[in-house]
């Protein structure tokens, strides 16, 4: 399978590739100092050349900004104000892995960017000549690419633009990521009258598509699309059409990835539709690091305090053990009752008994229930709700994803978990939630179960319960 990166906007600041040969019928020198040499490419927001500092006797990548078509004078000048703005504050990202910027000037009443050029090549160039990459190898990738998102966050900048275009690998080894807040204009209505898409739809997070503020968590969509489409040489939404895409982007999950290996709940948790549910970056730098390092290079787990799964069940602290999580979520049922998750022993797990049980090499999953019968009024007191607790034990460093299930399939979690388990600091992984029921009379009875994605998938069998509502 090879990769093909389709978008309106395809630019470099590459030296070296194979489209960068077209010479300038003439060197034209830019505000009396960049010499323009070769043209190393083109896109919808206009040209970078390769040009020489004329002042420091080096070679550098100008970006020639032009409006797309449609754009009235009003709506061209704030863009280039902004532009201007944008590309200084890109200049104060203080990261080895974000392309520099040296200088921005006017020349011919447009702004031109003046960058460092990079000697390589981009993630896109390698995913069409190789095809999909390797999880150790995308891994990698990705957490040099994060690094410089977070530095770029840390300062206000938002990308915008992450995708394996803007991804630069470098001669020297290093991953450069390019175009920072320069490649894509937003808040102009004349873009969408005239019907050009600036960017490119396929890596568009779901707030942006819909016209909703943006923020680092925008930036965090994009780099789980981008992982996508680099471990599986297709990127996970793209379309026929530019609208169909979009609208993939907003209502379609994503295909289950078949050759992301640990990478996949990484990507689970980047690829959430809501920006405040996508895992948190440094989580994701995490785990990108520890997959990039490989299994050979993890700490072995340290073994669970003796008696900490039996205290854990009955709600006691554990001494280095990890805590465990608490939240809310909701479960809709055809029956007489609604039951709400509030965020703690009857115990099943995959074989159906009682105990641990074996849920892929290294994992194991238990799932107990206390306080599983309830009769009384609703909604339920939290010290007699039925509740449920997750335990998650593997034997290595593992990034797992999974959700809460009703025992007759219904999903009462929409989005998938995620939690890193294995490692010295946390053996094992808790989730708790509680059960209370909202309705005059009736009664619920059915069981919870945990349904894991990745790194297997498989479901547990339910623990039973029973809510009777009685007025």
């Amino acid at each position: 399978m090879r990769y093909e990166e389709t978008e309106t906007v395809t630019e470099t600041v590459l030296a070296g590739t194979p489209d960068a040969v077209a010479a300038l019928g003439g060197e034209r020198l830019i505000a009396g100092r960049y010499r323009l040499l070769s043209r190393l490419g083109e896109g919808g927001m206009g040209t970078v050349w390769r040009a020489r500092d004329e002042t420091l006797q080096r070679e550098v990548a100008v970006k020639e900004v032009r409006p797309p078509g449609g754009l009235g004078t009003d709506d061209i000048a704030r863009m280039y104000s902004r532009l201007e703005r944008e590309a200084w504050a890109a200049a104060r990202i203080p990261d080895r892995h974000v392309v520099t910027v040296y200088d921005v000037v006017m020349d011919g009443d447009r702004p031109w960017i003046v960058m460092e050029l990079i000697r390589g090549q981009s993630l896109a160039d390698l995913l069409r000549a190789e095809g999909p990459l390797t999880p150790r190898h995308t891994a990698h990738i990705g957490a040099e690419v994060l690094g410089a998102l977070r530095a770029a966050h840390a300062v206000g900048v938002e990308h915008r633009d992450v995708k394996p275009a803007n991804v630069l690998l470098a001669e020297d080894g290093r991953v450069v990521l390019g175009d920072f807040g320069i490649a894509m204009v937003e808040g102009s209505t004349a873009l969408t009258m005239t019907g050009e898409v600036v960017g490119s739809p396929e890596f568009l997070p779901p707030e942006r598509a819909l016209g909703r503020p943006s923020g680092p968590e925008s930036d965090l969509w994009s780099l789980g699309v981008m992982l996508y489409a680099a471990v599986e040489g297709i990127s996970p939404f793209r379309q026929d059409t530019a609208l169909s895409t979009l609208r993939a982007v907003v209502d379609e999950e994503p295909p289950v990835p078949s050759r992301a290996g640990p990478l996949a709940p990484v990507i689970a948790g980047l690829l959430r539709k809501e920006p405040a549910e996508r895992t948190p970056a440094a989580e994701v730098a995490e785990a990108l690091r520890d997959i990039a390092r490989g299994p050979g290079a993890t700490t072995t787990a340290a073994p669970v305090p003796a008696g900490a799964a039996r205290q854990a069940a009955a709600g006691t602290p554990v001494p280095g053990a990890p805590l465990r999580r608490r939240r809310t979520a909701v479960l809709a049922t055809a029956g007489a009752a609604a039951c709400v998750l509030t965020a703690a022993g009857l115990a099943y797990a995959f074989t159906g008994n009682d105990g641990d049980a074996a849920a892929g090499p290294g994992l194991r999953l238990s799932v107990v229930g206390a306080n599983t019968t309830y009769t009384g009024r609703c909604p339920s007191p939290e010290s007699k709700a039925p509740s449920f607790t997750a335990t998650f034990t593997a034997s290595e460093p593992t990034l797992i994803s999974y959700r809460w299930v009703s025992g007759n399939g219904a999903v009462v979690d929409p989005h998938w978990r995620t939690m890193k388990i294995g490692d010295r600091a946390t053996p094992t992984g808790q989730d708790t939630v509680n059960l209370t029921a909202y309705a005059r009379a009736g009664t619920l009875t059915t069981g919870m179960a945990v349904e894991l994605q990745s790194p297997t998938h498989a479901t547990s069998d339910p623990v039973p319960f029973s809510i009777t509502c009685t007025g």
